[in-house]
C-alpha cells in the first residue's frame, strides 16, 4: 500500500541541513533534495485521499489532500524547484538556496493542505521565505523593495486571516473547499481578496513588477513560479465560478499588456507579463466550467515553464553583463547565441505559437468563454493574446538581441553565454515548452476534469492563431519607431497610494495639529481643574493613540506605494509595527461587528 510523502518536509529538512554540507558534495546535494521532492510528488500522484491528518484542539488538520487539482500544481512546482536549483547551482550562498526551498515548501504545503489553518501557515511561509530572494540581490534599493513586498503580503495575510476567522464563526469548520459563491458572505470576499492579492489582481498588483525585477538572477526563477500560481490554485479550489473574477481577470490581461509595452527593463517587462498571463487564469477560474478550470490549470503549468525560461534567459543577460535595460543593451545575439535561442523558445511559448507551450492551454480558456456564451471576455482575452505576441514575442527579442546596440564597451566585453548549469537548465526548460505545446496529451490527462471534445490542433485554431500573430507582427514593424525603449518611469496605481498617504500626512500635520495646539493653549490660558483633567487625558490620548495611529497609517500607505525608502532597521520596525497594528484593528473591528 502506497503512503503519502510530503515534499515540503523533504525541502525543509534539506534546507536546514544544507549549511553543514560543504565542498564538492554541496552541488550534488543541491540537486538531490529537489529531485527527491519531485519523486515524492510523482509518487503522490498515484493516490487520491486525505493523508497526514492530525487532530489539533477541535480542528482536524489535513496536510495531504491529494486529488487531480492538487497533483497537477504540485508536479509543476516540484519541477521548477529542480530547474531553478540547477540554474543557480553555482551560487555559493547557502542562505539563498535555503530561502528558495522554504519558498517552494510553502507553495507545496498550500497546494496539499485541506484546511485553512495549515493553509495560512504555509501561506505565510511563502511570503517570509520569498522576500530573501529579493534581498539577496544586495543592491541599495533591494532592502526597501523587499520590505515593501513583505509589508503588502503581511496585510494580505491579515485580510485572509480575517476571512478565515469569520468563516469559522459562520459555518463552524475549517475545511478548505469551494465556498458557497451563489450566496456570498463578507468572509467570502475577504478570503477571495486575500488570495487575489497574491495573484496580483489589479488593483492589488503593484508589488509584483518592482519586486520580481529586483530579485537575484536565480531567485526570480522561483518568484515567477510560486506565489501567483499558488494563488491561482487557491482561487480554483475555493472561488471557482465567482463572476467578479472574470472581470478582474480580463482587466489584468489587458492592463499587463499596456505596461509591458511601455517598459524599458527586460525583467520588469516579464513581471508585467505575469500580471497579464495570470489574468487569463483568474478569468478561467471565474468562468468556472470544467473546461475553464482545466484551462486555468493547464495555463498555470505552461506559464511556469515559459516564464521561468524567459527569466532564465534575461537572468543570464543580467548575470553576464550586469545590465537589465533595453537602453543599455542590444545586438547580443552575436555574443550570446545560445541564450538568444532559448529566449526565443520562451517568447514563442508565451505567445501561444503553434507547437509551443501556451498554444495548448490559453485557447482552452478562450474556448470555455465562448462555450459559456461569455463573448465579451472571450474576445478581449483573444485581443490580449495579440498584445502578448507584440511585447513578448517581438519587442523583447528584437530590442534585446537585435536592434540598436546600446552596450558600453565594458558591457559588450563581458557579454557571453553563461555557465554550463545555467545553459542546462534552459535546455530542460525549452524542451518542456516544446513537449507541452506539441504533445499536450500527458498534461491534459493530469487536469482536474476529463478533457472531452477539445484539441488545439484544428485547422480553424491554427489559422486563427497565425492570423493574430501576423496582425501583431505587421503592427510591430509599422509602429516600431514608436516602441523604441526609453528610460522613463511609468506611473502605476501606486501613485494613488503615495498621494493618499501624502494627503493624510498633511491632514495630520496641519488641521489636526492646529486643533491640538488650540486645545493646549486653551488649557494654559483658562487653567480650570475640569479642563485640566480633560486636557491631561487628551494629551495622553493624542500622543499614544492619534499621533501613533494616523502617522503609522500614513507611513504604511506611502510605503506600499514605494515612496518610503526604508534603509534602517529602526524605520523598518516602525513601519511594520504600524502595519500590523492597523491590520489587527481592522481584524478585531470586523469580528466584533460580525458577532454583534
Amino acid at each position: 500500500m502506497n503512503s503519502f510523502i510530503h515534499p515540503s518536509l523533504l525541502l525543509i529538512i534539506g534546507a536546514l541541513i544544507l549549511p553543514v554540507v560543504r565542498g564538492p558534495l554541496r552541488k550534488a546535494y543541491l540537486i538531490a533534495v529537489p529531485m527527491l521532492a519531485l519523486i515524492a510528488v510523482a509518487m503522490n500522484c498515484t493516490l487520491a485521499d486525505n493523508f497526514a491528518v492530525f487532530q489539533f484542539l477541535d480542528w482536524q488538520l489535513v496536510f495531504g489532500r491529494v486529488d487531480k487539482l492538487s497533483s497537477v500544481f504540485a508536479v509543476i512546482m516540484a519541477v521548477i524547484a529542480v530547474i531553478g536549483t540547477l540554474y543557480g547551482l553555482h551560487v555559493d550562498r547557502a542562505g539563498e538556496h535555503m530561502a528558495a526551498w522554504f519558498y517552494v515548501a510553502g507553495s507545496l504545503g498550500t497546494i496539499y493542505c485541506g484546511d485553512y489553518i495549515s493553509l495560512f501557515f504555509f501561506w505565510e511561509m511563502m511570503a517570509f521565505a520569498s522576500v530573501f530572494l529579493i534581498w539577496f540581490r544586495r543592491r541599495k534599493q533591494s532592502l526597501a523593495v523587499g520590505y515593501r513586498y513583505l509589508l503588502i503580503h503581511a496585510i494580505g495575510g491579515i485580510i485572509l486571516l480575517a476571512g478565515i476567522m469569520l468563516r469559522y464563526q459562520a459555518v463552524g469548520n475549517i475545511d478548505f473547499d469551494l465556498m458557497d459563491i451563489a450566496h456570498p458572505e463578507p468572509y467570502t470576499y475577504l478570503i477571495m481578496i486575500g488570495f487575489a492579492l497574491n495573484a496580483a489582481v489589479v488593483p492589488l498588483h503593484s508589488w509584483l513588477p518592482e519586486a520580481y525585477s529586483e530579485a537575484s538572477f536565480n531567485g526570480a526563477i522561483f518568484l515567477c513560479a510560486c506565489t501567483t500560481k499558488t494563488a491561482v490554485y487557491t482561487l480554483a479550489r475555493a472561488c471557482a465560478g465567482m463572476d467578479i473574477l472574470i472581470v478582474l481577470g480580463v482587466i489584468m490581461a489587458l492592463y499587463g499588456v499596456i505596461y509591458a509595452i511601455l517598459e524599458n527593463d527586460i525583467r520588469k517587462l516579464l513581471a508585467w507579463s505575469i500580471v497579464s498571463q495570470v489574468g487569463y487564469m483568474v478569468a478561467g477560474v471565474g468562468i468556472g466550467s470544467d473546461m475553464a478550470v482545466n484551462g486555468a490549470a493547464a495555463h498555470a503549468v505552461a506559464h511556469i515553464l515559459y516564464k521561468s525560461l524567459l527569466f532564465m534567459g534575461t537572468g543570464s543577460v543580467l548575470y553576464m553583463t550586469g545590465k537589465s535595460k533595453f537602453t543599455e543593451l542590444g545586438g547580443l545575439y552575436k555574443k550570446m547565441p545560445a541564450t538568444f535561442i532559448f529566449t526565443v523558445v520562451g517568447c514563442l511559448s508565451i505567445s501561444a505559437a503553434p507547437f509551443f507551450a501556451a498554444y495548448a492551454s490559453k485557447s482552452m480558456i478562450i474556448t470555455a468563454g465562448f462555450e459559456e456564451h461569455l463573448y465579451w471576455p472571450a474576445w478581449l482575452l483573444m485581443f490580449g493574446a495579440t498584445g502578448t505576441f507584440l511585447y513578448n514575442g517581438l519587442k523583447l527579442p528584437y530590442f534585446l538581441f537585435f536592434g540598436k546596440n546600446n552596450c558600453s564597451d565594458a558591457t559588450w566585453e563581458k557579454a557571453g553565454d553563461p555557465t554550463w548549469n545555467m545553459m542546462l537548465a534552459m535546455i530542460f526548460g525549452s524542451a518542456l515548452c516544446v513537449i507541452v505545446g506539441s504533445a499536450p496529451e500527458f498534461l491534459y490527462s493530469m487536469l482536474p476534469y476529463p478533457v472531452k471534445h477539445y484539441s488545439p490542433f484544428t485547422v480553424y485554431h491554427l489559422m486563427e492563431t497565425l492570423q493574430l500573430m501576423g496582425f501583431a507582427a505587421l503592427a510591430f514593424f509599422l509602429l516600431k519607431r514608436f516602441m523604441e525603449p526609453k528610460d522613463r518611469v511609468t506611473v502605476d496605481i501606486d501613485w494613488l497610494y503615495r498621494n493618499i498617504g501624502g494627503i493624510f500626512m498633511w491632514l495630520v500635520r496641519y488641521p489636526i495639529q492646529w486643533f491640538d495646539t488650540v486645545w493646549g493653549e486653551a488649557y494654559r490660558v483658562v487653567g480650570l481643574h475640569s479642563l485640566m483633567s480633560a486636557s491631561r487625558f487628551w494629551s495622553w490620548f493624542d500622543w499614544n493613540v492619534i499621533d501613533l495611529i494616523v502617522d503609522g497609517i500614513a507611513r504604511t500607505v506611502r510605503a506600499i506605494g514605494g515612496k518610503l525608502r526604508v534603509v534602517q532597521s529602526g524605520q523598518v520596525q516602525y513601519v511594520m509595527f504600524y502595519a500590523s497594528s492597523l491590520a489587527a484593528i481592522v481584524l478585531i473591528t470586523l469580528i466584533v461587528y460580525h458577532i454583534s
